[in-house]
């Protein structure tokens, strides 16, 4: 029995490199140092084992990976370049990234619609003007008064309606061009101008005043107030498309503050403009029907308080356009100063 023991104190128990154990990471420091292995209580002496350890990259099925960062071919082989501080680095790399956004921003707004239709816009500054001179500046100065007017009838009341419709669809034409040249370049900004109310409420003041002053005018004629008196077919020819151009007018400007468009500031312009006309044809229709001398005087007075309308509407162009060169400043020099403040 003694022999068996002493025996086996003798044996060292090597493991050789054919044998494949799995070692814990824990215990590989204990194994490299060679201490001695002992069972407590046991009556063996110490033995001393000579380990060969191979490691085993399989894990078990409860053990978790340890995660390695492994470059592709695809990825540059430098994760970050090389610099004295990586905060330097950090920022380079988000400057890239601010650049290559602003790039792409850019091809976005360059592939916009609304710079592709800028173009399509340059013809409409001068076919506008045109379409208002044609319908209503060349019938009412080289069309002869007599092709027009052929009596007290109301075949001559619709060929003086028929022209003032003429000029109404050249208006109309006008308005719609000179609205698509106010339009910003990207259609994604936003582009309305409300009239102010003291504005609006003076044009409905001008615009009653215009329309009152000749059916107070009949309705003393028809009466028997005003002497000598005029029937009412010489009144219609004189005076009927006045008061219908009169109320397109109103109806146009009305549609154009409720749409905020930017052209309600050039809308009276345009019609008052051609209002000083229709009356100086009234002026001659009026020699050539015999009208009594209140109606003369009456469509002169017209007349003045007209051109009195059209010069207080552009000073309130000239006005519109010094209130918009200092909101402009205001708004450069507020960026300005938010700039500086950042």
């Amino acid at each position: 029995m003694n022999t068996g023991m002493a025996s086996l104190t003798q044996v060292h128990y090597k493991v050789h490199t054919s044998t494949f154990r799995r070692v814990n990471p824990r215990n590989q420091g204990l194994l490299k140092s060679g201490k001695l292995f002992q069972h407590p209580g046991s009556a063996f002496p110490s033995t001393h084992i000579n380990l060969s350890c191979v490691r085993c990259t399989k894990l078990t099925p409860w053990e978790s990976s340890s995660v390695t960062y492994a470059p592709t071919d695809n990825q540059s082989d430098k994760f970050l370049p090389e610099s004295a501080n990586i905060f330097e680095t950090l920022e380079s790399s988000k400057t890239a990234e601010s650049s290559t956004a602003n790039a792409e921003g850019a091809v976005e707004t360059r592939s916009q619609p609304g710079l592709e239709l800028q173009f399509f816009k340059w013809p409409l500054w001068l076919l506008g003007p045109s379409v208002l001179l044609a319908t209503g500046m060349v019938p009412t100065l080289w069309l002869p008064i007599s092709s027009i007017f052929l009596g007290p009838n109301i075949a001559s009341l619709l060929s003086l309606i028929g022209l003032d419709c003429l000029f109404n669809l050249g208006a109309s034409l006008f308005l719609l061009m000179a609205d698509a040249c106010s339009r910003p370049k990207y259609p994604t900004e936003e582009c309305k101008s409300k009239a102010p109310f003291s504005y609006q409420f003076w044009n409905v003041v001008a615009t009653l005043t215009g329309f009152i002053i000749p059916l107070l005018l009949m309705f003393g004629s028809q009466k028997g107030f005003l002497q000598p008196q005029l029937p009412f077919i010489p009144f219609a020819v004189l005076l009927g498309p006045y008061l219908l151009l009169l109320s397109v007018q109103f109806l146009t400007e009305m549609l154009t503050w409720h749409w905020q468009s930017p052209v309600w500031l050039v809308t009276p312009v345009i019609y008052e403009s051609y209002r000083v006309l229709q009356l100086m044809r009234g002026l001659k229709l009026g020699v050539e029907l015999n009208a009594p001398a209140w109606m003369m005087h009456t469509i002169r007075g017209l007349v003045c308080w007209w051109v009195l309308i059209v010069g207080l509407q552009l000073m309130r162009v000239a006005w519109f356009a010094g209130l918009t060169a200092r909101a402009r400043k205001q708004r450069l020099s507020s960026d300005t100063s938010s700039a500086n403040d950042d």
